[in-house]
């Protein structure tokens, strides 16, 4: 992980991420990078959530079905 992608992610929280407040965003930034790319490498790592990977003719469409 670099020190690059850690500023830019903690430049950019995501607002339920930033309404919380961090005393340390950078520190935060980098724990939620950590989490992702053990969830990307590993997807048993979470069990209660999965990474799923699709197709695009694997789509499913909600009621917008292109005819």
């Amino acid at each position: 992980m670099t020190d690059d992608r850690i500023g830019r992610r903690a430049a950019d929280l995501l607002p339920e991420e930033a309404v919380t407040g961090s005393a340390d965003p950078q520190a935060q930034a980098e724990a939620v990078l950590a989490e992702s790319d053990e969830r990307q490498d590993d997807p048993g790592a979470a069990p209660d959530s999965f990474l799923e990977k699709r197709r695009s003719d694997e789509t499913v469409y909600s009621g917008n079905t292109p005819h």
